[in-house]
């Protein structure tokens, strides 16, 4: 297995649901997946229809009819309210464009997954990751990358009690992009905060850990800042015939770093 560093696929919110369709136009409650399904459904169109008459993939149209995306990327929204001739407004937030004035449209929320706990040198087994059912919170688009992909993770350690100019505490929680959607926007550059995965074993075990870039010629490293001299950088070299039988993987972009104080 070769030591390098890329992308990985998204970690995918799963749910299910058993949608309950109301009538009238005010659906402020329901969500934007179950108003489309219900437009499908008074148009006598199956999943595959709609797919056809929009010119979304059907395996899109049928993980937004689940409720696995919540929120779908660029004009999707847009292309999908024109197919079932509903206005953008009504899809999205459950408003009629009559009802705009009497209404302040809400604003847009997203749900982010809290997929675990980044803490430098503790390797955990991949099935206590992928057997734990995460929390969820709803949390505002990130600003710069509205159609990303939030993730969260609660911090653990003290690999970064001194970055700059805020530090990274244990019992913080940072906030998330997914790094595979705003890649072809922000390559990886000196002093990005990040969260990495190392696996070891032929993927069996990994490590989540948030570092700081710093990039040479040669290489790639992903730095601890702390106070505490145990933790060591990350050294990705540029040699892709080294196999070290480790992988290393950047897959979230920090933006936000969040505390809360206990009651």
């Amino acid at each position: 297995m070769l030591n390098k560093y890329w992308i990985i696929n998204p970690i995918t919110r799963r749910r299910k649901s058993n949608p309950e369709f109301l009538s009238g136009t005010m659906m402020l409650d329901m969500e934007w997946w179950k108003r489309l399904d219900q437009a499908r459904r008074e148009l006598g169109w199956n999943k595959a229809e709609l797919a056809r008459r929009s010119g979304v993939p059907y395996d899109n149209i049928n993980k937004y009819l689940r409720g696995d995306i919540d929120q779908p990327r660029g004009d999707v929204m847009q292309k999908l309210a024109d197919t079932v001739s509903k206005p953008l407004l009504w899809l999205r937030d459950g408003l009629d464009a009559a009802d705009a004035d009497a209404f302040p449209v809400r604003e847009r929320m997203t749900s982010a997954a809290i997929v675990g706990t980044v803490e430098a040198g503790t390797f955990r087994e991949v099935d206590q990751f992928d057997q734990s059912e995460s929390e969820y919170m709803t949390l505002s688009p990130d600003e710069r990358f509205p159609n990303a992909r939030l993730l969260i993770f609660n911090v653990g350690g003290d690999s970064m009690n001194d970055l700059r100019p805020r530090a990274i505490l244990p019992g913080d929680r940072v906030v998330c992009v997914v790094y595979e959607d705003v890649a072809h926007e922000v390559p990886l550059r000196d002093r990005m905060v990040v969260v990495v995965e190392r696996t070891r074993d032929g993927g069996h075990i990994r490590e989540w850990s948030v570092k700081q870039v710093e990039i040479y010629q040669d290489r790639t490293e992903f730095h601890p800042r702390s106070t505490n001299p145990k933790h060591k950088p990350i050294v990705v070299q540029r040699d892709m015939a080294a196999d070290e039988g480790t992988t290393v993987e950047v897959i979230a972009l920090v933006r936000k770093i969040q505390n809360e104080v206990p009651l």
